[in-house]
């Protein structure tokens, strides 16, 4: 070969290298400029958000999943899949239940002559936590069948009313109590066909759209059809808050799996921490083809439902008749004043989504609107049981019941007005299992935008810090 080519392809292979970091330096910044900005449907802008979860949410809705009150969800995860015979698996061993000592159960938990709204004197030391999960990727969640008795006492007050979830019979042998501080969500491995017909159940079947519109990246998509946000912007709002509900869920749990990533795993011992190669397959507008930034706006809008919803249903906890009870008297009124604290912030954020721009034409109309509505979410909750993976199966509930807790609170405005301050409601009700799911899944929506601003430094960082070095000869390019 010559010089003269040699030198010709040293300088193309420079001029590539720095394309190349040009390319990968530029990444950073094209995120943050799409994902910024208002809202569409709502009149709130992506930085008051981001500054409302980090200074004032985030530390303490953190504080409170760490309480006995929140961290103990009851769920039935062998409930059959009512749609396939479900055949996933997870890749990590072990992903499935393992029994939590009784003794480490809060007392008032398992008493079985007193109930959430109980104010038992009781002078029990604080409880210790459940030991660490001995297997990676398992769930900690079955009691003994003297402990599934005795929870009994937390049974449901149930209202007939605008259920938009499927809920497990919490008298079922099958049900168990989760310490959900020993099973956080993250990556399990979980992939593949069965989870794709998960996600393509709930977007192609059950979002209000046309069988001729698909979702972008859908692989099963035609080459030709009409385009999906075209036909979008012309919904109604509420089947469009429907799909943006539905893909900021989606967003959020994308983002968990994204931070809690297993990096490694070294005789036995795993290694988790933020991946940034997944974050960008998912995220990246490169890569996804501009739906990434719409999938993180989608996760800010589901931010707003949810806050709303807390901000409503305040009234409901101010009331003196409601006790978050274990049985530790200390700890109960710790939670509660938490609780009562986080809510007095919902409150003060000033740029609400308004609920009542939904359902608000002929009466008639929006009634069946709002009952196909709460239907077809009713149903993406029952496709949670197709869930292959346990621990995902067990997030995916607890985070589609939140939500469905929040559109619950959202539609029942005039009952939750009404509400008497010394005696249950017989026309608004939640039980301890839907206010368990809807605080952990606001606290998962607040994590997600957290974990989305570690990302955002750290894409920085690897823009800041990135070298190129490349040597053909005389030829050194050194590229920062």
């Amino acid at each position: 070969m010559s010089p003269g080519v040699r030198r010709a392809g040293a300088g193309q292979g420079a001029a590539a290298a720095v394309q190349l970091l040009v390319t990968l330096s530029f990444l950073p910044s094209v995120v943050e400029a799409q994902v910024t900005g208002v809202l569409d449907d709502c009149l709130c802008d992506i930085d008051s958000i981001d500054n409302f979860n980090t200074f004032k949410i985030f530390p303490k809705i953190k504080k409170l999943q760490e309480r006995d009150y929140f961290r103990y969800y009851k769920v039935n995860l062998k409930r059959p899949c009512p749609f396939w015979a479900e055949d996933g698996h997870c890749s990590i061993k072990d992903c499935h239940v393992e029994p939590c000592p009784e003794s480490k159960i809060p007392v008032g938990i398992k008493a079985g002559n007193s109930n959430k709204y109980s104010k038992v004197a009781n002078n029990t030391k604080e409880l210790e936590d459940c030991e660490q999960a001995s297997k990676l990727g398992a769930i900690n969640s079955t009691l003994s069948n003297q402990s599934k008795e005795a929870f009994i006492d937390w049974a449901r007050y149930d209202d007939s009313q605008d259920h938009f979830c499927e809920l497990d019979d919490e008298r079922s042998p099958a049900a168990q109590y989760v310490d959900l501080l020993l099973n956080p969500e993250r990556y399990t491995g979980y992939k593949g066909s069965s989870a794709w017909r998960v996600w393509n159940s709930i977007y192609e079947e059950n979002c209000f759209k046309p069988r001729s519109v698909y979702r972008p990246l859908n692989p099963l998509a035609p080459s030709r059809g009409e385009s999906f946000y075209t036909w979008l912007e012309g919904l109604c709002l509420e089947k469009r808050v429907f799909y943006k509900l539905i893909s900021g869920l989606h967003a959020s749990i994308n983002l968990h799996l994204c931070a809690n990533y297993l990096l490694e795993e070294t005789w036995g011992k795993p290694s988790w921490g933020p991946n940034m190669k997944e974050f960008k397959r998912r995220f990246d507008p490169v890569e996804t083809k501009g739906e990434g930034p719409r999938r993180l706006k989608n996760l800010y809008f589901l931010y707003l439902i949810e806050l709303r919803a807390l901000s409503k249903v305040a009234p409901y906890f101010e009331r003196s008749i409601v006790d978050l009870y274990t049985g530790n008297v200390q700890e109960d009124a710790d939670t509660k004043t938490l609780l009562l604290n986080i809510f007095q912030d919902t409150k003060s954020f000033p740029m609400h989504f308004d609920e009542k721009s939904m359902f608000a034409g002929d009466k008639k109309g929006a009634k069946s609107l709002k009952e196909e509505f709460r239907l077809h979410f009713k149903n993406i909750s029952r496709i949670m049981d197709c869930v292959g993976c346990d621990k995902c199966r067990l997030w995916g509930k607890l985070q589609t019941q939140g939500l469905g807790t929040a559109l619950k609170i959202l539609f029942s405005e005039k009952e939750i007005q009404k509400l008497p301050e010394n005696s249950p409601s017989k026309g608004f009700q939640l039980t301890r299992q839907e206010i368990v799911a809807l605080l952990n899944a606001f606290g998962r929506l607040s994590t997600s935008i957290r974990e989305l601003q570690n990302f955002k430094v750290l894409l920085q960082h690897s823009r800041d810090t990135s070298t190129v070095w490349w040597e053909r000869g005389t030829l050194r390019c050194h590229c920062i």
